[in-house]
């Protein structure tokens, strides 16, 4: 998304995933760990929608958020019935950001942040971060190398430092995570003889 002035940015907290009940009320996808902080009454989305849709370039501004059967469920002014809540489907929802605003916990971090990152092995750069995924075990970098993209598990013994200012991580990889293990094809054409 486009940054709304240049020190401030914007990042995606959620995704309309259903319409739940008769009263405009959306199931949400969280990509956020603070979901009563971020979904507030009053806070007020910018919202990604295709172009053809009615909602393109209108915000969307909560006014209830609540957990159903440990399914977070939340209401907008001006969606008061299914019909208006269908038309919303799947639109994701950005909220701006000041981009001094750091996560509280110290080793956290925006998933902007980490995005473009150098990632450097031994003192030489081995590929770039070019997107965060959120697994429910850990969360994992992926890394574009010269040649492929490689999954960095994004825990401590692995990556055990994260330096924004100097626009690297380090990592400190298992053998094979980033190469071929010596012998791999001699073991497969064994087990084909065999």
């Amino acid at each position: 998304m486009a940054a709304a002035s240049p020190d401030r940015t914007q990042l995606r907290v959620g995704r309309l995933v259903k319409a739940h009940g008769l009263k405009g009320a959306f199931k949400l996808e969280l990509y956020t760990d603070d979901p009563e902080g971020r979904f507030a009454p009053g806070t007020t989305f910018t919202l990604q929608v295709p172009e053809s849709s009615p909602w393109h370039g209108k915000p969307l501004t909560v006014r209830e958020f609540r957990w159903m059967n440990s399914h977070p469920v939340a209401f907008f002014e001006g969606v008061d019935d299914r019909n208006t809540a269908e038309e919303l489907i799947r639109a994701i929802l950005w909220i701006d950001q000041d981009s001094a605003d750091a996560p509280a916990e110290e080793d956290a971090w925006y998933d902007h942040q980490l995005v473009g990152l150098d990632v450097v092995r031994d003192g030489a750069s081995v590929g770039r971060v070019i997107r965060v995924d959120h697994l429910p075990s850990q969360d994992l970098l992926i890394v574009k190398t010269a040649g492929d993209e490689v999954l960095v598990p994004f825990v401590k013994a692995i990556v055990p430092e994260v330096d924004i200012a100097a626009g690297r991580v380090i990592v400190t990889p298992p053998p094979g995570l980033f190469e071929e293990l010596p012998g791999a094809d001699d073991i497969a054409e064994e087990s084909a003889e065999d």
